[in-house]
């Protein structure tokens, strides 16, 4: 019996959207529902970045393009190819939505969304730390997401990849408008 639900696919194949019509047709049916997602930003049609955003509605950066090389005001750079991450904004806006993981709500248990698991986001310990305390836990079921392998395997990616208690969904350009179903039919199994 499957505990989570995660994504994988590769970039840009739509792994949000289906996040968050998911998010849409759970809230909808009664179903309470917290934590983040990630959305591309952009300017004059180029990517400039990342922000999370808070199923709650709060918004913060995750990274952003940076021309600066070494530290910046005395802290370390952490950097995914041109993108520099902002890991005290991101700490300081996801952290305290693991929190309510587990909680009850009126009418039974929350689904918990992460999406996703990748480069920028695990450069933070805390967040690996409580994303394993929320795999583990019985609390909440997890709907996320991970990257496909590519390159140097990425620990919390493979470790979820590999959990016996996670349902992973392969997203495609081919089953990306169908796959909707499936996912949202095996959260409801995790949420019993």
């Amino acid at each position: 019996m499957y505990k989570h639900v995660f994504l994988t696919g590769p970039p840009g194949v739509g792994k949000t959207t289906l996040i968050q019509k998911a998010c849409e047709t759970l809230m909808s049916s009664g179903i309470a529902i917290d934590g983040f997602y990630t959305e591309e930003v952009r300017e004059g049609g180029r990517r400039i970045g990342f922000d999370v955003v808070t199923l709650s509605g709060k918004r913060g950066i995750l990274s952003r393009i940076g021309n600066s090389s070494g530290s910046s005001a005395g802290r370390r750079e952490y950097r995914v190819g041109q993108f520099v991450v902002d890991l005290p904004a991101f700490e300081n806006l996801v952290l305290p939505t693991f929190r309510n993981v587990g909680s009850k709500t009126s009418n039974g248990r929350r689904v918990f969304v992460i999406d996703e698991i990748g480069k920028m986001e695990l450069f933070s310990h805390s967040f690996i730390q409580a994303v394993r305390q929320t795999l583990d836990s019985s609390a909440s079921p997890i709907l996320g997401t991970i990257p496909i392998p590519k390159g140097k395997p990425l620990g919390l990616v493979e470790e979820v990849r590999s959990r016996g208690n996670v349902k992973l969904f392969t997203v495609t350009k081919d089953n990306r408008d169908n796959i909707l179903p499936a996912i949202l039919e095996d959260l409801k199994q995790c949420i019993k």
